[in-house]
């Protein structure tokens, strides 16, 4: 049995980012890229991910799977002058890459972001997916994540739209399904 590990990062050392940067790049190709069609130049990934440990409101996390980094997930905390939805966070970047799909990591990223979010004091915790990633669906709803809405044109991907779907977890109520995660 592979040895998996999620953990919150504050610093990557050089081979973490470079593992990072991989991961990406494989779920990227595999249609699972938070944003990208395609994976951007290195240098171009490399400054995204130290730019995410820089922003104050974004938390990092990554699944390790037998030492390497596989995946990783970010709460996004709202911006300090958003009082109105100071009560909300967002669980963004998700993505494990394909070939350490298949023992547990996308659930343990996600039971990770929405443990910090309780810690931090929010109530709520919002995330948005491609209607085509029917794996991350059924994960997010069984974790006790409630669609609310469906966007037609959500992304444009080499030409044709994707409708994506907007989901919401109330953190005051417990889910059956919730564990803390190791």
């Amino acid at each position: 049995m592979a040895d998996s590990a999620i953990e919150r990062v504050e610093t990557l050392k050089t081979g973490d980012l470079h593992d990072l940067c991989d991961a990406a790049d494989d779920a990227i190709k595999a249609g699972g890229g938070f944003g990208w069609v395609e994976p951007p130049p290195r240098d171009v990934m490399e400054r995204y991910w130290k730019g995410v440990l820089v922003v104050p409101e974004r938390i990092l996390f990554v699944a390790r799977l037998d030492g390497v980094i596989a995946g990783s997930a970010q709460l996004v905390k709202p911006p300090r002058n958003n009082e109105a939805q100071a009560h909300a966070a967002s669980l963004t970047t998700a993505f494990v890459a394909p070939w350490a799909r298949g023992h547990g990591l996308a659930r343990r990223l996600t039971q990770a972001v929405e443990a910090e979010a309780r810690a931090c004091g929010f109530r709520t915790l919002n995330l948005d997916v491609r209607a085509t990633q029917e794996a991350a669906i059924s994960l997010y709803e069984t974790l006790g994540f409630k669609r609310w809405g469906t966007h037609p044109f959500y992304a444009l991907v080499k030409g044709a739209p994707l409708a994506g779907h907007y989901y919401s977890k109330d953190l005051d109520q417990a889910t059956p399904q919730d564990e803390t995660p190791r």
